[in-house]
């Protein structure tokens, strides 16, 4: 089966990486591109298509992957309901009114909505989940995450659903959360357990933006089977093995 995928914010880090890999997978078929009109790019070509800043561009389109901002997903958002197509939304920074818009979206069509699209990444929520359950109570829990000056949300929408999944695991809330912002560092997460007699410390390092971008992938093949409904990164590597 052939996905026809489209890419929001082509130009972007991001987006660049998963038009590459996308591009280089025979299960897609790239077509169409989006980037904001007020890019300097904007207009050009990408892959031998042209890059569109019109939402109608996604008219024909089945997966679309977006890693932009959440005024720029939320009019995607809209156009993927108009025109019926299945939406990975890797974007955070979202309120929680916007994320209120996404599940009410999700009852039309299926999206896979995940603060981290990194297969690595939901394992690790899946290890923290049993160690909070296993420590509650006797250690406290604090959380320490690193990324690129260009980032605008902090904390990072990871460093919120480890925060969360604690809360979640051992009914404690994490009041201690450290944002860095330095440099060109990719993404960093640790969540540090402190008790009296030993430190336990989990923690993902991301080499390349390509873990990203591949789990966005993998994200866009488990939707082009789904009809409607919300899913995360867990639910859908738990559904493809």
């Amino acid at each position: 089966m052939t996905i026809k995928l489209a890419i929001s914010g082509c130009r972007g880090r991001m987006g660049q990486r998963i038009t590459d890999l996308a591009a280089q997978d025979k299960t897609f078929k790239i077509t169409a591109l989006l980037e904001n009109k007020d890019h300097p790019e904007a207009h050009g070509t990408m892959k031998d298509l042209p890059i569109s800043t019109d939402a109608s561009a996604l008219k024909g389109s089945q997966v679309l992957i977006e890693f932009t901002t959440p005024e720029a997903t939320l009019e995607h958002l809209k156009a993927c309901e108009k025109f019926g197509v299945r939406m990975v939304i890797g974007t955070t920074g979202f309120t929680s009114a916007q994320i209120g818009v996404i599940k009410k979206t999700a009852k039309k069509i299926p999206i896979v909505f995940s603060s981290n699209m990194s297969v690595g990444v939901n394992l690790v929520f899946s290890q923290l989940r049993e160690l909070a359950q296993k420590t509650a109570g006797r250690y406290e829990v604090r959380i320490v995450e690193a990324h690129h000056i260009h980032k605008k949300d902090a904390p990072s929408g990871t460093a919120k659903t480890l925060a969360q999944i604690v809360q979640e695991a051992s009914g404690k809330k994490v009041e201690d959360i450290q944002s860095v912002r330095q440099g060109e560092i990719i993404g960093d997460h640790d969540v540090i357990f402190e008790g009296p007699f030993d430190t336990i410390t989990l923690r993902h390092h991301a080499k390349t933006r390509d873990i990203f971008a591949a789990g966005s992938l993998v994200a866009a093949k488990f939707l082009a089977r789904k009809s409607k409904g919300l899913f995360n990164m867990e639910e859908v590597l738990a559904r493809k093995s």
